[in-house]
């Protein structure tokens, strides 16, 4: 028998398919919305500007993707069926055709490192769901080629009954990518709406870097890392998740009780021990030749088993406070001279431990006239403010953290500024506290140490708005300063 293929009659066909999608979307009473924030969908990196060259998705994530129930039946030409092969992300409407585009390089990829993944959705308007499903491109797809049907698996990996009740954005449907998919591939997330005839369709790009099931049943779900040195007293605790929140029943803490044991690789060692002491389906350690996992002195990967229902580990550490260590103002003048009220607060600091510090000086009004911040090592270490202020009682405050933030140490000294005053008085240094810029606000531009006050509304609107790519408004500087600012 002899098949004539009339292309006038197929474009007739495929004219008429696009027509009566338009129809039945267009006769839906209300019309539901939403997309797929974890893992994010295309249209929704598109908005956050990660994926470019999008279309009218970047602006409405939530409406890509709406087209007829029924995926993967059919191939998209009956009503019903599903999408149309080679426009499954956008649903074929035309003003999303952009999510259609497809190579290897086209689309931002999301890392998956977790074979226990939970999805969510956000609604921005939400109708009872039928089922969410979530399926995955074939091994060896080709990523250059339009997305069809026979992109991806004919069956989902993950299904959720929605129960005809009204979804919830941020829901959790927790899933497991299966074991052999690994590298570059779409997850098709489909939110089936109950009350309508739509679906909604949202390809995710990924990459998927997790580890497979390893023999014998068990799955990587952590790590602890020896980073930070601990103090005796301190506490580090391994607490165990499941799909529904933490299972304190798998957790395990440790104490540092000698000063060996704080090393980074020795409270980790010590950690893993005990929790492979404690538990027989939760191992932490490496995976030695024989396939047997024992705890290192050094990085240990967390192992579990499905039916612990572990899907993560986060390990907390629990630091003292470091009683002995010390920071103050080692020398400063009782007194600095303003030249036209600018002046130079050169002193000396003491700290015993490496601290990240910030020194600042305030004027009697208790307004910040001046700062700096550095890292400093044990020892003496100089420090100097270049400040514009006017004569008068101020203080200088001495703020450090301990690097491994554990510790914060601080020291006030009081000094006298006396000369020339920097006239004119301000509110803030441009700029800072941009937010709360309104008429009469009077700032300092330190560009061209001059102060400028913010004009009264509707102007006042200008004052805010500065960024370092548009700075038209800045005050002195920008284009069109006269606009916002009085210079005083």
């Amino acid at each position: 028998m002899k098949n004539t293929y009339y292309k006038g009659s197929a474009l007739a066909a495929c004219t008429s398919s696009m027509i009566l999608l338009s129809a039945m979307l267009a006769s839906q009473s209300v019309s539901a919305h939403g997309y797929l924030e974890v893992p994010p969908s295309r249209a929704l990196l598109c908005q956050k500007g990660v994926n470019t060259n999008c279309g009218a998705a970047q602006y409405e994530p939530q409406s890509v993707g709406e087209t007829f129930k029924g995926f993967p039946a059919g191939s998209g030409g009956a009503p019903l069926q599903g999408p149309i092969d080679g426009k499954i992300p956008s649903g074929a409407h035309p003003s999303f055709s952009a999510m259609d585009a497809q190579s290897a390089t086209r689309w931002s990829l999301t890392e998956i490192r977790d074979r226990n993944i939970d999805f969510q959705w956000r609604y921005t308007q939400a109708h009872p769901a039928t089922k969410h499903e979530y399926f995955i491109t074939r091994n060896g797809w080709n990523p250059n080629e339009p997305l069809k049907r026979a992109s991806f698996e004919s069956t989902p990996f993950c299904s959720v009954d929605g129960g005809h009740q009204l979804p919830v954005s941020g829901a959790k449907h927790n899933c497991t990518i299966p074991d052999d998919k690994s590298g570059q591939h779409i997850i098709l997330g489909i939110w089936t709406v109950g009350d309508t005839d739509a679906a909604f369709y949202n390809a995710a790009d990924v990459n998927i870097l997790a580890e497979p099931a390893l023999p014998g049943g068990w799955s990587s779900v952590g790590s602890i890392s020896a980073g930070t040195p601990l103090l005796v007293g301190d506490k580090v605790k391994a607490r165990a998740f499941s799909a529904n929140g933490e299972s304190p029943e798998y957790s395990v803490e440790v104490s540092i009780d000698t000063v060996e044991e704080g090393s980074p690789n020795n409270w980790s060692f010590k950690l893993a021990e005990k929790i492979n002491k404690t538990h027989t389906v939760i191992r932490a350690g490496i995976r030695n030749e024989n396939g047997d996992i024992e705890p290192i002195r050094g990085n240990n990967t967390l192992y579990a088993q499905k039916q612990s229902g572990v899907t993560r580990y986060e390990v907390q550490l629990n630091m003292q406070e470091d009683a002995t260590a010390r920071l103050s103002v080692a020398s400063r003048q009782d007194e600095y001279v303003l030249d036209k009220g600018l002046a130079k607060i050169d002193f000396n600091i003491l700290s015993n431990r490496k601290m990240n510090v910030e020194a600042t000086l305030f004027d009697e009004s208790n307004k910040l006239v001046g700062s700096t911040s550095a890292q400093v090592d044990s020892g003496p270490t100089s420090m100097a403010i270049d400040v514009r202020s006017n004569p008068g009682k101020h203080t200088l405050t001495l703020v450090g953290t301990t690097l491994d933030g554990r510790t914060t140490r601080q020291d006030t000294q009081v000094t006298q500024l006396t000369g020339e005053g920097a006239g004119a008085d301000y509110d803030f240094v441009f700029p800072q506290n941009l937010g709360e810029y309104t008429a009469g606000t009077k700032v300092l531009q330190p560009k061209t140490n001059e102060v400028f006050e913010c004009k009264p509304f509707p102007e006042s609107g200008y004052c805010k708005q500065f960024s370092p790519s548009a700075n038209g408004f800045e005050p002195g500087v920008g284009a069109h300063w006269h606009m916002a600012w009085n210079k005083l």
